[in-house]
């Protein structure tokens, strides 16, 4: 079997490539070439052995035929231009996260072609973002998207079209709405969710941490290794006769207060002590306002969140992805 993830150097798909290592295999079939995309890659992933990479941008023509000739049997496509800059550079967004994603989606399709009608198997990275902002409350399977930015919009187009090369029999889509991931490197980013992952970081180590939303203010909690191991799940599962392919992530939807309580029971720290609360308004209406999550559908698939707050802590920041819990894909 012949495995493609695009993003293969970002924060998700360095922690996918690793688990897919790690186990050298998926649905019960070898991994005979993993094969890493993006325009540059971490240590953790150009050091390991086994792994071929191809460095490029994805809307290359180059690297479009590099694709064409691998001919993957699975694609794992997380590469995107992020919210922010999306919505800086709607030209961007729209050379990345829009046409060059329909190219690739053309592409995997043309080269699956020839394998006795058996179409490649797709697995997208979409957003959370495709529901709108705030989020609606509760979200459910019901409920309308209205994307309020470029990204969101992008995502949600790339989903639509994916569901309808898999109506075609082209392909064999599987959409993921993923939430915010943690815990993200300590290095500046940008980003205003940089305070979740920082939180893990900052207790974890006994830090002082000032948390921009109050104690109460809710959120959706996923462990980058978790995230990881439902990618795989989505590549293998029977997704029944659902058309549209697109599906959230179960989450853990906790208070900042739980998350505390949480890091101070793993890590043996005072948490009440190290977190001073200063909410920012305009930060904790958009990451402090989580509502409910209709995710019953997604769960009777098999794809699971992080199962408690301790272990979405031990999780988070937990990137040697060794040992049995690896092998069995869900530890």
């Amino acid at each position: 079997m012949k495995v493609l993830i695009t993003g293969g150097g970002g924060f998700i798909g360095a922690a996918l490539v690793r688990l897919l290592h790690a186990r050298g295999t998926l649905g019960g079939r070898a991994i005979d070439r993993l094969v890493a995309l993006d325009q540059r890659f971490p240590p953790a992933v150009a050091g390991l052995p086994g792994i071929a990479t191809i460095a490029g941008d994805l809307g290359d023509a180059d690297v479009q035929g590099a694709i064409a000739e691998l001919a993957p049997d699975v694609c794992f496509h997380l590469a995107a231009v992020p919210g922010g800059a999306a919505e800086a550079d709607p030209a961007l967004s729209r050379r990345v996260n829009l046409d060059a994603t329909l190219d690739l989606f053309d592409t995997l399709a043309g080269s699956g072609a020839a394998r006795d009608g058996q179409p490649p198997v797709v697995v997208y990275a979409s957003t959370i973002a495709v529901y709108g902002s705030p989020l609606p409350d509760p979200v459910a399977p019901s409920t309308p998207m209205r994307p309020p930015m470029v990204y969101g919009a992008h995502k949600l187009a790339c989903e639509i079209l994916l569901a309808d090369f898999t109506r075609r029999g082209l392909l064999d889509g599987r959409s993921l709405r993923l939430p915010g991931i943690v815990a993200r490197p300590r290095a500046p980013s940008g980003l205003v969710s940089a305070f979740m992952s920082e939180a893990l970081h900052a207790l974890s180590a006994g830090e002082p941490f000032e948390s921009p939303v109050g104690p109460a203010a809710t959120a959706w909690w996923m462990s980058a290794r978790r995230c990881a191991q439902n990618l795989v799940h989505a590549a293998v599962m029977d997704p029944g006769s659902d058309s549209q392919r697109a599906w959230p992530l179960p989450v853990l939807r906790l208070s900042m207060a739980e998350l505390v309580a949480a890091l101070s029971q793993v890590h043996g720290v005072d948490g009440g002590r190290l977190v001073r609360y200063a909410p920012q308004p305009a930060v904790e209406a958009i990451f402090g306002r989580y509502p409910v999550l209709d995710d019953r559908a997604p769960r009777a698939l098999g794809l699971r969140d992080d199962g408690t707050p301790e272990a979405l802590v031990r999780r988070a920041l937990d990137d040697g992805f060794q040992g049995p819990d690896a092998a069995a894909g869900w530890g």
